[in-house]
C-alpha cells in the first residue's frame, strides 16, 4: 500500500501543473481586455500601454505564464490587479470562510446521507425505503439557489429565526457564525446527503449479499453487528471515495449558494475576480482549489487502508 500512496503523491505535483496551465490558458479566451477594465474611463492609448506593461500583458502568452508560475514555486500567488491586495493575502482571507461552509455542509449531507442509505438497504422495498428514496430524489431535483431562496422567506422573514445573509467568523462569535452558516450549509449539504444515500445504500445491498455476511450470520452475531461491523465497513469504501469527490466539490462549487447568502468565501472571490478579468485572483483561486482536491483524494486513499485491513498488504 506504501507504494500505492507513493504513486499517488508523485502524480499530485504533475496534475497541479496541468491545472495551472489549462486555468492559464483558458482564461485567456474570456471576452474583453482586462487594461480596459483597469483603465475605467480613461481611455488614452498611452495609459493602456502603461497598464499592459505593468502587469505584462504586452509579453507573449508564455512568458506570462512563465513569470506567474515562477512566483507560485515561491509562494506567492501574484497580485489583485482590481483590489490591489496581494492574492495569497485574499486566499487566507477568504479560504476560512469556505472551508467553515464546506465543512458544516459536508458533516450535514453525511449525517443525513449515510444513515439513509443504510435504512435504505436494510428495509429494502418496503416504506422506509421507498421514503428514503423519495427523499434523496427530492434532494438531487430541488436548485441550491432555489432552495436557498426559499429557506430565506420562510426561516429569516417569515419566522426570524436566523439572519438572512452575511456572515461573523468563528473567532468573533462562534453562535452568531453557525446562525450565517447553517442555512448556506444545509442547502449545500442537501443535495450532496442524496447522492450519499443513494450510493450507500447501494454499496450496502453489496456488501449485504457478501458470503461474509452470511457466514457472520450463522455465527450468531445480532443483526446490529453484522450490519454495521462487517457490511458498513466495506461498503464503506467507494462512499469514502465519493465523500471526498464531493467534499472538493462543495469547497469549489459553492458559488450560488454564497452569492444568495451574500457568505464572503471562495465562489464570491472568484465570480467578482471574473466580472473584473482579475487573473490572478482568477488563477490563485483556482490552484489553491485544485490542490485541496487533490489533497482530499489522497486522504481518501489513506482511510481506505484505514477501513480496509485488506488493502495493507498490497
Amino acid at each position: 500500500m506504501s507504494s500505492h500512496l507513493g504513486r499517488r503523491i508523485a502524480q499530485i505535483l504533475p496534475t497541479l501543473l496541468l491545472v495551472s496551465i489549462l486555468v492559464f490558458c483558458l482564461q485567456q479566451l474570456m471576452p474583453g481586455d482586462p487594461a480596459l477594465v483597469l483603465a475605467g474611463e480613461e481611455r488614452d492609448p498611452a495609459v493602456l500601454e502603461q497598464i499592459r506593461a505593468e502587469l505584462w500583458l504586452d509579453r507573449p502568452l508564455p512568458v506570462q505564464y512563465f513569470h506567474w508560475i515562477g512566483g507560485v514555486v515561491q509562494g506567492d500567488l501574484g497580485f489583485s490587479w482590481r483590489i490591489r491586495q496581494p492574492v495569497l493575502e485574499l486566499v487566507r482571507t477568504k479560504l476560512p470562510v469556505t472551508l467553515q461552509l464546506g465543512a458544516m455542509a459536508f458533516i450535514i449531507a453525511v449525517s443525513i446521507g449515510v444513515p439513509m442509505g443504510i435504512l435504505s438497504a436494510v428495509k429494502r422495498n418496503t416504506k422506509w425505503d421507498y421514503l428514503a428514496n423519495t427523499i434523496g430524489l427530492a434532494g438531487l431535483s430541488t436548485p441550491n439557489f432555489w432552495l436557498g431562496i426559499m429557506l430565506i422567506l420562510l426561516v429569516s422573514v417569515k419566522l426570524g429565526w436566523l439572519p438572512p445573509s452575511g456572515y461573523v467568523p468563528l473567532t468573533e462569535d462562534w453562535r452568531q457564525s453557525l446562525a450565517t452558516t447553517i442555512m448556506p450549509a444545509f442547502v449545500l449539504g442537501n443535495a450532496i446527503a442524496a447522492v450519499l444515500m443513494r450510493h450507500t445504500r447501494s454499496a450496502m445491498l453489496t456488501a449485504m449479499d457478501q458470503d461474509y455476511v452470511r457466514t457472520a450470520r450463522a455465527k450468531g452475531l445480532t443483526e446490529t453487528r453484522v450490519i454495521l461491523k462487517h457490511a458498513l465497513r466495506n461498503a464503506l469504501v467507494p462512499v469514502i471515495t465519493l465523500g471526498a469527490l464531493e467534499l472538493g466539490t462543495l469547497l469549489s462549487g459553492a458559488v450560488l449558494t454564497e452569492q444568495v447568502f451574500s457568505v464572503p468565501g471562495f465562489g464570491k472571490l472568484i465570480v467578482d475576480a471574473v466580472f473584473n478579468r482579475d487573473y490572478p485572483v482568477v488563477q490563485g483561486v483556482v490552484l489553491v482549489t485544485a490542490t485541496v482536491y487533490v489533497m482530499l483524494n489522497l486522504l481518501a486513499d489513506i482511510l481506505y487502508v484505514v477501513i480496509n485491513p485488506r488493502l495493507r498488504v498490497s
